[in-house]
């Protein structure tokens, strides 16, 4: 019965007019004023009218980019309906606060709702779902100024929250440029996050997620993945996220996930995986970074097949002994094998831990001795008489040739 009425309603949708020279001047009386399916259209201008609330099912729709100005004290909009789209505006200077997630716009405990072309600046949280589920939150542009990870919040930030649909968003500037715990059924598409003061990406506990053709730029931290399962991530580009502890991606306590087709470029670290489990990463580029891999001992049943790593200083680096993961006709550009029977595989396998590695991973100030006569005569000889790299740890069948990606 509800929802028929509220069929009814939107077939006497109407459209009230906001701005200086409408009959309705505030942003308030219009939601007021409005009814459900009612489309509440707001001229431009700027508009500081502290903490609008939208508890109906109705358009926020913004003409020619109004501004709503925060002024430093207050959440500019806070949407408690099901069936909002909020779309067109400048949302600015939201209030901060130690206590309370404050943000450009905040969607509680609902469904439905979509956040769809707007500007959000200088706020401590952009867009912020709260236990919320079939959310869409697409092309808008999130830019904060924070200088201490304390000051500011994330820029798309989802807790408690399912169905979440992220396309096409920039994010810059904030603490995390995207944040989710307990978010399931999410997929995060053609998103830039980047310069953000720790994570380009942050999730936890965040299960049956998918992140596609997303950039994680100049990150102080790259991004964070941890707790969770069944994660897919394809084509994504993760560049430039450099630091003492920053990494393409940092994959902590992650099982059962795919990462393919993806580029990791000029990170410290291309991947570090610790506690992870049952993973393919497969079909990636890892181009002049640091480490292209850092596999932690506690990593096993992981499948790296048909990945190039190329301009790496070491590919892959781990601290055991022991090899419960599996390389696979990786192309790497350190082997110097032959190829007889030219089938484009290497005869002889590819042992790609050298022994400096090693010793960088138990004495990183040994790195000084890097591109020295005494590093190269270590290296070549443990190729030839390996005993303190992992013997297991090495790819029987390495490619030739790189792989096309």
């Amino acid at each position: 019965m509800i929802c028929l009425f509220m069929v009814v309603d939107m077939l006497h949708a109407t459209t009230i007019k906001i701005g200086k020279d409408q009959a309705v001047k505030t942003i308030k009386q219009g939601i007021e004023m409005a009814k459900a399916g009612d489309t509440v259209l707001v001229k431009a201008g700027l508009y500081k009218e502290g903490n609008i609330i939208v508890d109906k099912a109705i358009t926020l729709l913004g003409e020619g980019r109004p501004t709503l100005d925060a002024e430093k004290k207050h959440e500019p909009l806070s949407v408690k309906s099901p069936h909002v789209t909020i779309k067109g505006f400048e949302i600015k200077n939201s209030g901060h606060s130690s206590m309370n997630d404050i943000a450009g716009i905040k969607i509680y405990n609902t469904h439905h709702v979509k956040v769809i072309d707007n500007i959000l600046i200088d706020n401590f949280f952009g867009i912020y779902s709260q236990n919320s589920k079939h959310l869409e939150i697409l092309d808008n542009k999130i830019e904060a100024y924070g200088t201490a990870e304390q000051l500011i919040g994330n820029g798309i930030h989802g807790w408690k929250s399912d169905s979440l649909h992220i396309e096409r968003n920039t994010v810059t500037g904030h603490r995390d440029g995207i944040y989710l715990e307990f978010v399931t059924h999410t997929h995060v598409l053609n998103t830039i996050s980047e310069k953000n003061l720790r994570y380009g990406l942050h999730f936890m506990f965040s299960h049956d997620n998918s992140y596609v053709g997303n950039t994680f730029r100049a990150n102080g931290a790259g991004v964070a993945v941890m707790y969770t399962k069944n994660v897919h991530m394809e084509n994504n580009l993760f560049e430039e996220n450099w630091g003492d502890a920053s990494y393409g991606i940092l994959l902590k306590d992650i099982s059962d996930s795919q990462i393919i087709n993806n580029k990791f470029d000029r990170n410290t670290t291309g991947i570090f995986m610790e506690g992870s489990n049952r993973i393919h990463i497969d079909n990636n580029n890892f181009i002049g970074n640091g480490w292209g891999i850092k596999i932690q001992a506690s990593c096993m049943d992981n499948t790296f097949k048909d990945n190039n790593f190329m301009q790496n200083t070491f590919d892959v680096a781990t601290n055991g002994t022991l090899t419960l993961n599996n390389f696979t006709q990786n192309y790497w550009d350190k082997y110097e094998g032959y190829d007889l029977d030219r089938d484009g595989i290497g005869d002889v396998p590819f042992r790609p831990v050298s022994l400096f590695s090693m010793l960088v991973e138990r004495y990183p100030s040994v790195m000084l001795l890097f591109r020295s006569f005494m590093v190269t005569l270590f290296d070549r000889s443990e190729k030839l008489l390996p005993s303190l790299t992992p013997e297991g740890l090495k790819d029987e069948q390495p490619r030739m040739k790189s792989v096309k990606v």
